[in-house]
């Protein structure tokens, strides 16, 4: 099944119902040999999403970079990092995706850049109390000597978040890794750099943009100790508390000012979020008209299997997004967590999980974990909005949970002293043909191995031993994509939901369309009397019923 390009400028508000593909170019596909991906893998492989079925592919960060977190430490917004190509190869990429019908997403990193950035080699010299290093936040340390940090505040990888320049000078923040020092958002000169850099790619026909950590940017004045308050901040169904670096209300300001440059354009480009937040209301503020478009739902990406808890954080979200007329984004898996092949192995316990350090020790059924992932796709695509999907999910790969140790490249394993595997598992080079690695991640005569190593098992995982299995993960993701395309009920709107047995849930959206789920009711479940199957993550009963761990897409 191929697909025919779409018309780009016809599909008006094409965000509101878009299903984009995540490109982790490190690990999509190496056109050159070396054991990276690059861009001229992930042009070699537009007719692949093209034949997906997806509307749109984010890329994460192809900037140059020291690469001390995977690209997340920018040191030329404006650029291409060598290893990945040049601007003339973005150029021709970002055509060619269009030819392709398929929108281009970049990231961009607002929070921090590199330390190796001119910006922070100038406040490095500069020293302290210079016009420079107000760019940053520089600040001295507490005690007699100013041996201690300026405040409590710890990063994200581990360890404090300060870094002292040299033996006796002042401290840097650094919400992440030493190599990423935060820049200070109530500077004029940040906030203009910002505005240029999202101009500099929107000419150039990039179509929006995915925005990290994009609820961190904005810290309190006189940057208070953080206390007991949690360092990782994201769904935790308690009462938001005004924390001093997350989801400060100061943030959106930034946000109506970056809406109003995407605007601007006669095709607007948009913007989606990973903002971290405690409750779907919160989230709900970062998609009000005039600021961003989309937000990923994380409370729906961490749920467990269970019917009650995804009922409720769905409730909760379709409720909270049509209070700002905003559509929900749905995701299962991204590259900062573990694969959701893997979470749904485990037993599910009701607890919120997404790091492979929650998973470690805990037995795992991989099979049961893929039959979910199967019914889960289902139920992500025919909810109301949009949706994501990491690459490799397609695949039903799992997280590679044994990685040799002295291949971990995330920042979390040397920041927590080896005790914290980090995100390494979920970004393995995904495979495309062949019976051994590279699996067709790199051409043939590669100079080098890819850069994380692929299970052997991956051979069965395939696109090219996949492709022509009608029953295989790719061929239900490109059915789910084409049907989602073609019926007028699915995307962006509204749904009901059906009153169904317990351990199971299922809503109708009009015209015409049912998803009913089977999590873990007793007993199959009950197709609804007329309706037809239009498709199923796993075979029905005998008696044409829906197992445990089974979606249907009905015609009703």
């Amino acid at each position: 099944m191929t697909t025919s390009p779409k018309d780009l400028r016809a599909d008006g508000e094409w965000w509101r119902s878009a299903v984009i593909y995540q490109v982790y170019i490190r690990s999509f596909a190496d056109g050159d040999g070396d054991g990276l991906g690059d861009i001229e893998g992930i042009r070699s492989r537009l007719p692949y999403l093209q034949d997906l079925g997806v509307d749109a592919i984010w890329i994460n960060p192809w900037y140059p970079s020291p690469m001390a977190d995977a690209g997340y430490d920018v040191s030329d917004y404006r650029g291409v990092e060598p290893r990945f190509g040049t601007l003339a190869d973005a150029a021709a990429l970002i055509a060619e995706a269009h030819e392709h019908g398929i929108r281009v997403l970049l990231d961009i990193v607002p929070n921090h850049t590199s330390d190796q950035h001119p910006w922070f080699q100038a406040a490095i010299a500069a020293g302290p109390g210079s016009p420079e290093r107000e760019r940053y936040i520089f600040r001295p340390g507490r005690g007699d000597d100013g041996a201690q940090p300026p405040n409590d505040w710890r990063s994200m990888f581990g360890g404090s978040a300060w870094s002292r320049v040299g033996a006796a000078g002042e401290w840097y923040l650094h919400l992440f890794a030493p190599g990423q020092p935060d820049v200070d958002w109530e500077h004029p000169e940040v906030r203009a750099e910002f505005t240029e850099t999202l101009r500099f790619w929107f000419d150039r026909g990039v179509d929006g943009f995915r925005i990290d950590v994009a609820n961190s940017l904005i810290k309190a004045p006189g940057l208070p100790d953080a206390g007991d308050l949690p360092l990782s901040f994201g769904p935790d169904r308690g009462e938001y508390a005004q924390h001093p670096h997350w989801d400060r209300d100061e943030v959106h300001e930034v946000y109506r000012s970056w809406r109003a440059v995407a605007d601007s354009y006669a095709a607007p480009r948009v913007f989606v979020a990973e903002a971290w937040v405690t409750h779907p209301y919160r989230l709900a503020l970062y998609v009000r008209r005039d600021e961003l478009h989309t937000a990923f739902n994380f409370e729906y990406l961490m749920s467990p299997w269970t019917a009650g808890a995804l009922r409720s954080t769905i409730t909760e979200t379709l409720a909270e997004h049509a209070v700002v007329g905003a559509p929900p984004t749905w995701v299962l898996s991204n590259h900062d967590v573990a694969r959701h092949v893997s979470r749904y192995a485990r037993e599910q316990t009701g607890q919120l999980t997404h790091t492979l350090d929650e998973l470690v020790g805990k037995p795992a059924d991989l099979q049961l974990g893929l039959r979910r992932a199967r019914a889960a796709a289902l139920l992500t695509l025919a909810l109301p909005g949009g949706a994501y999907v990491y690459q490799g999910e397609e695949l039903g790969l799992s997280e590679v949970e044994d990685l040799p140790e002295d291949t971990l490249q995330d920042p979390t394993w040397e920041r927590s002293d080896h005790t914290q595997r980090g995100r390494d598992g979920c970004r393995v080079p995904i495979p495309w043909s062949g019976d051994e690695p590279p699996f067709g991640f790199s051409p043939d005569g590669a100079a080098g191995p890819p850069w994380l190593p692929q299970p052997a098992d991956w051979k069965a995982l395939t696109v090219e031993a996949q492709s022509d299995d009608p029953d295989s993960m790719l061929s239900l993701y490109r059915r789910a994509l084409e049907i989602r395309r073609e019926h007028p009920a699915l995307g962006d709107g509204t749904m009901t939901w059906l009153d169904l047995p317990d351990g199971a849930l299922g809503f109708a959206r009009e015209p015409g369309f049912a998803c009913v789920v089977n999590l873990s009711a007793s007993d199959a479940v009950r197709v609804p009397a007329e309706a037809d199957v239009l498709l199923a993550s796993a075979p029905l009963t005998a008696g044409g019923d829906i197992p445990v761990d089974t979606a249907v897409w009905l015609r009703t």
